[in-house]
């Protein structure tokens, strides 16, 4: 199983390269596992993962193998705290995304309106984080409050946004996590593009009717 998740990651890393939905050695991908985690090594390009370089953690944070792990693993192990169905988190510097944050957000407890139903299904709400420098210890402690806070209003999340720089995203697999980051991204291409209106009320209740989608 850990080698079919180092795979997976490589997998994910190097399609969201591509596209472009990661650059440079920004992003950082992990999976947690029975005995701990997988993560992206630090200054890694996603692009260019090598599996069996990939981080191993144990479950109390403690390295056992691989590259030194990325600085930002403190994060990801308070994502995973707060939301135990949580087997994956993805963060990057996605460009439309980042821009919105410093164009200004719909709103700071959902930088992005309810503009198409795959982004109500698919993503859901997704609150700002304000700016803290890159691997700040207090950004965990924030992002678990906002996760734990939303899920007990009965409006459970699976992504935030740092401010000025990027989204963190979570799921079940590499894969679901990188769909969530997909349509995340390309829902606040089309917001500034086009500065479309939310979907009415009207519009909504069939999509929580139908597929249960929490908004």
């Amino acid at each position: 199983m850990t080698s079919a998740l180092r795979e997976e990651i490589c997998r994910v890393g190097a399609s969201l390269y591509a596209r472009g939905y990661v650059h440079a050695t920004a992003g950082n991908i992990s999976v947690r596992t029975e005995t701990g985690y997988l993560i992206t090594p630090t200054d890694a390009c996603l692009g260019q993962l090598d599996p069996a370089r990939l981080a191993t953690v144990d479950a109390a944070g403690l390295q056992t193998a691989g590259d030194p792990a990325s600085k930002t693993l403190a994060l990801h192990r308070q994502i995973y705290a707060a939301d135990p169905q949580a087997r994956c988190v993805i963060h990057s510097h996605c460009t439309h995304l980042v821009a919105l944050s410093l164009a200004g957000v719909w709103s700071q407890d959902d930088i992005l309106p309810p503009i198409t139903p795959y982004f109500v299904m698919k993503v859901g709400h997704v609150p700002l984080i304000p700016y803290h420098r890159p691997g700040d210890p207090a950004v965990g402690a924030l992002v678990a409050e906002r996760i734990r806070a939303m899920r007990t209003q009965g409006t459970p999340i699976r992504a935030v946004m740092l401010e000025r720089l990027g989204p963190n995203v979570w799921h079940s697999s590499p894969a679901q996590a990188s769909a969530v980051l997909e349509e995340l991204e390309e829902t606040a291409r089309l917001y500034l593009l086009t500065r479309p209106s939310a979907l009415s009320q009207a519009q909504l209740d069939p999509l929580r009717q139908h597929f249960g989608v929490a908004w």
